[in-house]
């Protein structure tokens, strides 16, 4: 198979899921020969959060607009203004979200680029018209789409007509694992880490993230374990989403959850602690109710934790109530109660049994080479 030279895109340096799966499948891609870049918006100018194995290129970025919309043109204009005046040319162009396929549309529709294709990681819902169709527009006039779950693939067809193939997560075993490596102790001394039973949720505090139910939940487990606490790191997201975060402390306040205490909020963490905050915890709780796929769970399995989810689609694609807790995520009474069933060690145990062997299915080397078959027939596709 001839080397390809491939570009990748993705619209920030900061580690949220689909910036996450970026990185991991072009260190694969370049692992695997070929001849990656990941092109990135740069958006405080510290470039990305760890070191890369692969070439990459940041996008200068101004101060942010006044308004979403006006962001979101930006942001666009960016990207095609730095790709313009790009001199490095690609086989395969490959975004991973809604603002590099509108910027990449752009210049394929200029003749500057052959085609492009898109991995849709989840279909969103707008208020606002203009991003709706920015939206839309990067669903539907990639050359091809590509999506995380059957879930997703069925909502392409049905809502889009588009035709996507379904290509996987992976999870790192090295980087992910249950072994302590000694560092456990001073993080839980840094992040403030002394409860009995500790609850750890990666997502930051948003709608998608199901936090105030999340939050509800937890304040009925202090009724029973006062001295439980509940992590939620991460947080790091192109939209403001303060009203939803006011209610968030609002709840926390009426329900006396104090912060710093019983709940800690760490934000963005370096890429050396967050496998560490893992094996700081007892159990991992993701009660979300929109996922692409749900990379942390995998990371929470392949680091030995009993895990909490939602009872949806695409969850329940690679994980049964054999090897989770699956709780409907609309009731805050549900989730409450497999938090307290999780404190149970024989049960607890079992489901780290049941899903241990689940990591082993998913790797980024496996990825890369769905990836390289579904390029090279993008590519003579191209010629044709």
């Amino acid at each position: 198979m001839k080397t390809l030279r491939i570009a990748l895109f993705t619209y920030s340096t900061k580690p949220r899921g689909g910036v996450i799966h970026t990185l991991e499948l072009a260190e694969a891609l370049q692992e695997a020969g070929q001849e990656v870049c990941i092109y990135a918006l740069d958006k405080d100018n510290i470039g990305f959060h760890r070191p890369l194995k692969c070439p990459s290129k940041l996008v200068p970025t101004q101060p942010a607009a006044d308004s979403i919309d006006k962001l979101i043109e930006q942001r666009i204009a960016e990207f095609i203004d730095y790709l313009s005046n790009e001199t490095d040319k690609y086989d395969i162009y490959h975004s991973q979200d809604c603002i590099s396929a509108n910027a990449l549309k752009v210049l394929r529709d200029q003749q500057m680029i052959p085609s492009f294709l898109r991995t849709v990681h989840h279909i969103d819902d707008f208020n606002s018209p203009y991003l709706q169709e920015c939206h839309d527009r990067s669903i539907q006039e990639p050359d091809l789409c590509l999506c995380v779950s059957q879930y997703w693939q069925e909502q392409l067809q049905q809502q889009y007509k588009v035709s996507a193939p379904v290509i996987i997560n992976g999870i790192n075993t090295q980087r992910f694992s249950s072994d302590a490596n000694g560092s456990e102790r001073e993080l839980k001394q840094r992040l403030g880490i002394t409860g009995d039973h500790v609850y750890l949720s990666i997502g930051g505090i948003e709608p998608r993230k199901n936090s105030l139910r999340l939050l509800q939940a937890f304040s009925q487990i202090l009724k029973v374990h006062p001295q439980a606490q509940l992590v939620i790191a991460g947080g790091e997201t192109l939209f403001d989403y303060q009203p939803y975060r006011n209610e968030f402390f609002t709840i926390a306040k009426q329900h006396q959850i104090h912060l710093g205490e019983s709940l800690l909020l760490p934000g963005v963490m370096s890429d050396q602690d967050i496998p560490v905050l893992y094996r700081c915890a007892d159990a991992f709780v993701f009660p979300s109710v929109k996922e692409g796929w749900g990379l942390v769970l995998l990371e929470a399995i392949a680091s030995g934790l009993p895990v909490i989810t939602s009872n949806i689609a695409p969850f329940t694609e690679f994980l049964s109530s054999q090897q989770a807790l699956l709780v409907k995520p609309h009731s805050s009474n549900a989730i409450a109660q497999a938090m307290l069933d999780i404190l149970d060690k024989n049960l607890a145990q079992q489901l780290i049994r049941n899903s241990k062997a689940i990591p082993s299915q998913y790797s980024w080397q496996k990825s890369a080479q769905i990836h390289l078959k579904l390029y090279q027939k993008l590519k003579q596709d191209a010629r044709n």
